[in-house]
């Protein structure tokens, strides 16, 4: 098992520098696991006032909308053996000054996304900020200009290919053309999962493609590892990983079903305020976590997963439910500020670990 493992063991530091709160750390060396742990009361949460985040979708803006408990903002991530150094937005773009650092994904990469803006701009609220759509608007761009820092968006629901053709639209799990869009970014983090059992209208292809075959459907796990195997053999092949920063952001759980935390007749997370009370959650991982984690068993070159399931597993309190514009129950994002934050904490500790 090398460096960069699926359930990853990071070298930090075990204790923030004096009257910091920040990644600036002392010398004292620990190996711990910062996505095994429990979640914490801190009143010192949230990272930022989501009111004054001018970045923030209607899907996710759960105070403008009315939520009006606030106790969802008020945990922190404490890992076993360690503490979670505070993000601390002015250093991060200081270390990313003149980088690209691109999400790769669908609508739960633009939550991350949104969150990782939201943070930054908290930290500089008057610096020269530019938002702009790219490359026929398939590429959201906001660019921290006096840093020279640009986070940006593309979204993709499944990574692979969909392919209009005479038959309709197919979708390739061998096939991974955009790659070449990504590839010269500093930093990408991919991410995919939340499309591929839907059905019906919502499906977004009407054949599959599979070595050169053409089919109606198949096992819709069996065609998630593919097309996440093609993703895996283009990061051996084309990323020039000692340039550019490949992070796979882990499987986002939902809350629909109580019984999955010991509330039997809990069909949705509307009246849910507190984190699930324990460390582990009832039901296990999801089997889509442990094909993520055997893909990226596989790669010879060095990524990283962000590992955020189990952890947010636990947090059946922090998605919108029916504070959105929509008024549409959704347990399956995230309110922002919130969750994702703490998932963008670990990634900037993941990339320091690179």
């Amino acid at each position: 098992m090398g460096f960069f493992q699926a359930i990853a063991t990071f070298i930090i530091f075990s204790q923030l520098s004096a009257n910091s709160n920040s990644f600036d750390l002392t010398k004292q060396e620990m190996t711990c696991n910062m996505y095994q742990g429990k979640w914490v009361y801190d009143d010192s949460f949230p990272l930022y006032n989501s009111s004054a985040c001018p970045f923030i979708r209607k899907e996710f803006d759960c105070i403008k909308y009315g939520r009006p408990d606030h106790l969802y903002l008020k945990y922190r991530w404490q890992p076993s053996n360690c503490r979670l150094p505070r993000f601390d937005g002015e250093s991060f773009l200081k270390r990313f000054n003149g980088k690209k650092i691109m999400f790769i994904g669908d609508s739960l990469s633009l939550n991350i996304w949104q969150s990782l803006i939201c943070m930054l701009h908290a930290a500089v609220p008057n610096s020269n900020i530019i938002r702009q759509e790219l490359n026929n608007n398939t590429i959201s761009s906001v660019e921290f200009q006096d840093y020279d820092v640009s986070v940006l968006l593309f979204h993709s629901l499944y990574l692979v290919d969909v392919d209009e053709e005479k038959i309709g639209r197919v979708l390739n799990l061998n096939s991974m053309k955009n790659g070449n869009l990504w590839k010269n970014n500093d930093v990408l983090v991919f991410n995919t999962w939340l499309w591929w059992y839907r059905r019906g209208p919502k499906q977004q292809w009407d054949y599959i493609k599979v070595e050169g075959k053409i089919v109606k459907d198949m096992d819709r796990m069996t065609a998630f590892r593919t097309a996440l195997t093609t993703w895996a053999k283009w990061v051996d092949s084309d990323v020039e990983t000692d340039k550019t920063k490949v992070i796979f952001q882990g499987i986002s759980p939902s809350h629909y079903h109580g019984s999955d935390w010991g509330e039997p007749g809990v069909n949705n997370c509307m009246k849910e305020m507190k984190p699930f009370n324990g460390t582990v959650y009832p039901v296990g991982l999801p089997e889509a976590a442990y094909a993520v984690k055997g893909v990226i068993s596989g790669i010879k070159k060095p990524v990283h997963l962000l590992d955020i399931t189990a952890l947010s597993q636990l947090r059946k309190d922090a998605h919108p439910s029916f504070y959105n514009a929509f008024r549409g129950m959704d347990c399956t994002h995230w309110c922002v500020a919130g969750l994702t934050d703490t998932w963008n904490e670990l990634l900037y500790l993941a990339l320091l670990s690179f």
